[in-house]
């Protein structure tokens, strides 16, 4: 079929110009230098494909955990029934969402909580987290890099679990007591009184394993082989009277950053979703964890900064403390020997520590009220006599 029509040559004589063909014969011929800086490298549309197709596998997996996860979420609230909210079963929803958002976040960050340990016990132990880590792996290995997870899991889960839900309780009884007006005009000092009185009784149920990560931590090699072993060995010593010899420095430490964790994140989440387009409930649950991850790691920057220097003393207390020593003469000390400045070891290292920790604590205690059918935290409109 191609002789049926004419070749370009032989219309570019019949109705060209002369000229241009002159001009065409003439030219000389381009020399190929390989791609121009602006042309895509062939080899690469190997590893392009690779990539979209990690990106469909994800999503598609993506979407498989998330139906798996809704069928879970539809069963467990099946059995359970529909939650009212501020009912017995709400308040066991919050207890066991805290204690997996602290026990499993507080378990992952063992590594860098016991660099951050060390060096406020003896500031020229490491020059740095890198080193420190390496030099612990060289002569502890692996396990040494997680020295104090255990007690650190049952304390901070018993911690979690008491915290977050007598912060529910509280806040909704210190609310009703107020009234609805009074409540929200001051909400800020509502959830500062609710956090605190939450965090009083929830360093109750830490201190003990408290006690004892920081003695596993705060010595080379560590004197317990685990928690319990740890608790049996104090008591032995000290008796239960040394398990609690850290809950007055402990209390300093975590109340204020339990007031500012609770308080500053309600505040910044609801200051998120008034500068969005819409209302809460328009976004979907992933969007609304995606919110809580962002208040929470904002929170949870200012969290370590007001609670640091209690924080240090703490780990001096419970690694100097002398048995029978008076708390006033052992803080004098400590503080004689460190200083100031030394107040604020370990401060860069706490921040990336709780700002990681306090946006996954949140995301993971919202998800689970989501798995339960439960509306987040933070971000409620005002009641109606306030609005008008």
């Amino acid at each position: 079929m191609s002789t049926l029509y004419p070749k370009f040559e032989t219309l570019q004589q019949a109705f060209g110009s002369p000229y241009s063909l002159t001009r065409q014969q003439n030219a000389p011929t381009p020399k190929s230098s390989g791609p121009t800086p602006y042309q895509a490298q062939p080899e690469l549309y190997y590893a392009y494909s690779m990539v979209d197709d990690a990106k469909n596998k994800a999503r598609k997996l993506s979407a498989e955990a998330q139906r798996d996860l809704d069928a879970a979420s539809k069963k467990a609230q099946a059995k359970t029934g529909k939650i009212e909210l501020y009912s017995g079963k709400y308040y066991a929803a919050c207890t066991f969402g805290g204690l997996l958002a602290c026990g499993l976040t507080h378990t992952a960050v063992t590594p860098l909580d016991l660099v951050k340990t060390r060096r406020q016990v003896d500031s020229k132990l490491y020059k740095g987290n890198f080193q420190a880590w390496g030099h612990i792996f060289r002569s502890e290995g692996v396990r040494g890099i997680f020295t104090g997870w255990s007690p650190t899991f049952f304390g901070y889960s018993a911690q979690g679990a008491f915290k977050y839900g007598w912060y529910e309780f509280f806040k909704k009884t210190y609310s009703d007591i107020a009234g609805p007006e009074a409540a929200y005009k001051y909400k800020t000092t509502l959830y500062l009184t609710a956090s605190a009185s939450a965090e009083l009784l929830a360093d109750v149920a830490l201190c003990p394993f408290e006690a004892v990560k920081v003695r596993m931590q705060a010595t080379i090699p560590s004197q317990y082989k685990g928690t319990f072993d740890g608790i049996s060995q104090i008591t032995a010593k000290e008796g239960v009277a040394g398990l609690y010899k850290g809950l007055y420095p402990l209390w300093g430490r975590q109340i204020p950053y339990t007031m500012m964790k609770f308080a500053s994140f309600e505040t910044i989440v609801e200051m998120i979703y008034q500068r969005l387009p819409g209302k809460k409930d328009d976004y979907s649950k992933a969007a609304q964890t995606g919110v809580s991850f962002a208040g929470g790691y904002l929170a949870g920057i200012l969290c370590a900064i007001v609670s640091h220097p209690a924080d240090v003393m703490v780990s001096k207390l419970n690694a100097n403390r002398q048995p029978g020593e008076a708390f006033g003469a052992v803080t004098s000390r400590v503080y004689k020997d460190i200083g100031f400045m030394g107040l604020w070891n370990g401060l860069p290292v706490r921040i990336v520590m709780i700002g990681t920790l306090t946006g996954l604590q949140w995301m993971i205690y919202d998800y689970i009220k989501i798995f339960f059918g439960l509306p987040t935290t933070g971000g409620a409109p005002p009641p109606d006599k306030v609005k008008h």
